[in-house]
């Protein structure tokens, strides 16, 4: 039985390791894939000297890891909940100025310091611009129609801390659409924000669960909260049916999948999923190799079976020139270990005061 580090860990480094196997040939056509590497498709890393690098899927998912343990680390300090939603929203922002020409002055995050994590890799420029103003979206109000999948990753972290942050699933699964539609205004992203979300409360819980006992939950348990999610539903349901064809390649499937959209990206992720048996190569080459958002699609197969595999079943070679590996591991450590180790304790630690607690006062 997998415990709750060695998934934490597995979720953030296969993330990272899908994030940037996709990056290199990230929207291009699957023919222009084909001339560059082969009929077989790009098999591994493309290493751009010597580093494999991660984009803005990986950075945003750290940032909001980090944002909540500030806002849980405060809360917990000062005796008294606090709205996460501020913590995220503040990391997020503080990510999307470390994508411009100089870096904030005053810095909440640890992450802000550590060069991988603010690399000019943004997927989603839209999101860059969405974030500079004063106002963002809310459930109630949406302002910025895109169903671009960058809002997806702010979902991860929600999930691997759903003990810690003592929310039900509905309330989960809420809070992940909450922060997407900061950014995202279309109801199919921020609605599959929270449906990857609750795929992987779903997989963190049961690693054995199939891809049709993924789909339809999610389908029942968000589809009852949030009424305009009809497409994702759809495009769920299509890469359920696209499993089923086993006549059918994968490369033709993934084409057919479209794994563009936020909605389509799910889907494509769960066709993976439905079709690599647990095998981590097998799942890394099919979920990058498409006319699609490669970078999205592997970062979200990555985490899913990153949930299922753990920190040992993302091979090690996946490691080598991942340079915000060992960045990711601490994050992990600090959100699966660390903050549980602080709870109903006195705040002592100077490891953990620099980075949650006194940072930016």
């Amino acid at each position: 039985m997998l415990n709750r580090r060695l998934q934490t860990r597995g979720v953030l480094l296969g993330m990272a390791v899908g994030d940037a196997m996709g990056h290199p040939i990230d929207n291009r056509s699957l023919d222009e894939i084909r001339k560059d590497y082969g009929p077989g498709g790009l098999m591994g890393y493309d290493l751009s000297n010597d580093y494999a690098d991660i984009t803005s899927y990986t950075q945003l998912a750290a940032f909001a890891a980090n944002g909540l343990l500030l806002g849980l680390t405060r809360g917990q300090a000062q005796g008294r909940p606090t709205k996460l939603i501020r913590f995220l929203t503040a990391a997020i922002r503080e990510w999307s100025r470390s994508q411009g020409f100089n870096l904030p002055t005053k810095n909440i995050c640890w992450l802000s310091g550590v060069p991988a994590m603010r690399r000019k890799f943004c997927m989603d420029n839209r999101m860059l611009d969405a974030l500079s103003k004063e106002t963002l979206g809310t459930l109630e109000d949406p302002r910025f129609r895109s169903n671009h999948p960058g809002c997806l990753p702010t979902a991860v972290p929600l999930a691997l801390m759903q003990d810690d942050l003592q929310l039900e699933q509905d309330e989960i699964d809420r809070l992940a659409a909450e922060t997407a539609v900061l950014t995202h205004g279309e109801p199919e992203a921020y609605i599959t924000a929270a449906a990857l979300c609750h795929i992987l409360c779903m997989l963190l819980k049961n690693p054995r669960a199939t891809a049709e006992e993924l789909v339809n939950q999610t389908a029942n348990t968000v589809g009852a909260q949030f009424a305009q999610g009809g497409k994702l539903w759809e495009n769920l349901q299509f890469a359920l049916t696209q499993s089923s064809l086993t006549h059918i390649p994968a490369k033709t499937a993934m084409e057919n999948l479209g794994c563009r959209t936020a909605s389509e990206v799910l889907a494509g992720a769960v066709y993976v999923y439905a079709t690599c048996n647990r095998d981590f190569d097998t799942a890394m080459i099919t979920a990058v190799n498409h006319s699609g958002r490669s970078s999205a699609v592997g970062a979200v197969v990555g985490a899913m079976l990153g949930a299922v595999l753990g920190e040992d079943g993302v091979p090690e070679f996946y490691m080598e020139g991942l340079e915000a590996a060992p960045y990711l591991k601490e994050l992990a450590d600090d959100m699966s270990i660390g903050f549980s180790e602080m709870v109903g304790k006195s705040l002592f630690d100077m490891d953990w005061d620099r980075k949650y607690l006194s940072v930016g006062t």
